[in-house]
């Protein structure tokens, strides 16, 4: 009974052991991380396909857009399913491949932050620097910040695991097992605290500023629209919001996992997996929040799912164009700002 439960029977005293986990634990829990992987997959491939069919979609957010539904797309692919089972069973890649998919992981994670990052400051120029937006955010400008962002993840991820790199399987306390060494403080500091003060920061500038220019738009406005432009605030500052909440909910449980020392399972499943689920989730919930909340996404899913996109000519784009022009912007204060003056024009 001892050799069958060693990963390498052959190798005795230097073998790790294989998990002893509740069946039915893991069923749920592999049924879990499923569906969040194929969702996660379906949803991200459905904005890539989108964005990238519809040439009028080509603009400098959607780019930004495009590059964080790519990057959501390969951690639902190929991070999520091998970490949900990774922890599980006995690691047989070898130590090279150990570090590489971890390198990997982190490349992807920071590739993501990196492109919310980057949708966090063209927002804020759109709404605080509007006059300059068609000058700064132009599309050689936003194409070059996507790969530098991607370069950037690349270069860190390396840099960051480069003894693990050097050293294969220096860290590992026996056979068939996958672990990496690195700084607990410099991980907290640049892949969590840095973007969130980044991103809080200019998203609270934004949700300000956006305020102030709906009343100033809508103080001519008569009475009887004052409490559409009131819940029109209420449901931009809302939104903003919600962008940084989600953030900070999911790497929460990460970083309290990693400082905990204690040890602590929930339903079998250790808490570090579970928080790291969590924060996979987030490129899950990405698409949901910066694509399909806009009508000419909506439209363009559309086309996509009843196969519209394969017919010749120009009429199925027509109605997605009309959504675009009126809604173009990622925010609900832009969407509430180009709503209010196509209603006046239709009028």
């Amino acid at each position: 009974m001892d050799e069958i439960e060693l990963c390498f029977p052959h190798l005795h005293n230097s073998s790790c052991r294989k998990s002893k986990t509740d069946p039915t634990n893991d069923q749920i829990t592999d049924v879990l991380l499923g569906f969040v992987s194929m969702l996660t997959c379906v949803l991200n491939l459905l904005a890539i396909i989108a964005i990238s069919h519809f040439r009028k979609l080509h603009t400098s957010t959607n780019l930004m857009l495009l590059s964080l539904a790519v990057s959501d797309f390969l951690v639902g692919l190929m991070v999520i399913p091998v970490d949900s089972i990774k922890w599980k069973i006995c690691w047989t890649l070898g130590d090279l491949m150990c570090v590489i998919y971890y390198i990997l992981s982190y490349t992807l994670y920071m590739s993501s932050v990196g492109n919310i990052i980057l949708i966090s400051v063209d927002r804020y120029v759109a709404i605080c620097q509007p006059l300059h937006y068609q000058s700064r955010m132009t599309g050689k400008v936003v194409k070059i910040s996507i790969c530098m962002c991607w370069m950037y993840s690349i270069g860190y991820s390396v840099l960051f695991l480069s003894e693990n790199l050097m050293y294969p399987g220096k860290y590992k306390s026996c056979e068939g097992e996958c672990v990496v060494s690195y700084s607990k403080e410099a991980d907290l500091i640049i892949s969590c605290i840095i973007p969130f003060g980044i991103i809080f920061v200019l998203y609270t500038i934004v949700a300000i500023v956006a305020v102030s220019q709906a009343r100033a738009m809508l103080s001519h406005v008569t009475a009887v629209t004052s409490k559409t432009s009131k819940r029109s605030e209420i449901k931009a500052v809302r939104n903003l919001g919600i962008i940084v909440v989600v953030y900070v909910a999911c790497y929460c449980p990460y970083l309290i996992a990693v400082y905990s020392e204690a040890y602590i399972t929930i339903l079998g499943t250790p808490l570090i997996v579970i928080a790291i689920s969590i924060v996979f989730l987030n490129s899950c919930v990405n698409p949901l929040m910066y694509t399909f909340l806009f009508p000419w996404f909506r439209k363009a899913i559309k086309l996509i799912v009843t196969l519209q996109i394969l017919k010749p000519g120009p009429g199925t784009w027509t109605s997605l164009a009309r959504y675009h022009e009126t809604v173009i912007s990622i925010t609900t204060i832009d969407s509430v700002l180009f709503d209010r003056r196509i209603t006046s024009g239709l009028k």
